[in-house]
């Protein structure tokens, strides 16, 4: 029989890395001049970011802040999706940023739609957020990853499960 390799495109991020970035960044905030006195905090709830503060300035700032913290602990940026900054409650502002878990089902399409037309002799296939690509020969799956992290997607993709059957 045929032996078969395989891996794995996903997108996954450390929520603990997460979790250590915001720390890092509200005793950042905490500590700073230009927010004494003033209301700012970032939260993090179920799969997004909410940022608030009390202007724009200050939350962009805030958001410098965050990213610097986010690279890094090495969170990639490519992750979060930034919402519009709208006013909230106490004349504050506040932005949601959507973290991104798994690949979402268009960018797989164009992800195996880009492996078909490299031509090699592999076979990619979407399994729920996962993309997986087999073939016989190793080296045709390495130049496949090789390929695709030459390729800017949007998102954020990592190679995993490499398997030799």
């Amino acid at each position: 029989m045929a032996q078969q390799n395989s891996f794995d495109i996903v997108s996954q991020l450390e929520r603990a890395e997460i979790v250590n970035a915001l720390d890092q960044t509200m005793k950042e905030v905490r500590q700073r001049f230009d927010f004494k006195g003033s209301h700012a905090e970032v939260k993090l709830e179920e799969n997004e970011l909410v940022l608030i503060a009390e202007d724009e300035t200050k939350l962009r700032n805030m958001n410098d802040i965050l990213q610097q913290k986010l690279v890094r602990r090495g969170v990639p940026l490519k992750a979060f999706n930034y919402g519009k900054a709208e006013s909230a409650l106490g004349g504050t502002l506040r932005q949601r940023v959507a973290i991104q878990q798994g690949i979402p089902a268009e960018k797989a399409k164009e992800v195996v739609k880009f492996i078909k037309d490299t031509k090699a002799k592999v076979q990619a296939s979407i399994q729920g957020d996962v993309v997986r690509v087999t073939g016989r020969d190793r080296d045709t799956l390495q130049d496949i990853i090789t390929k695709l992290k030459a390729k800017d997607f949007g998102i954020n993709m990592q190679y995993t499960n490499y398997r030799s059957n």
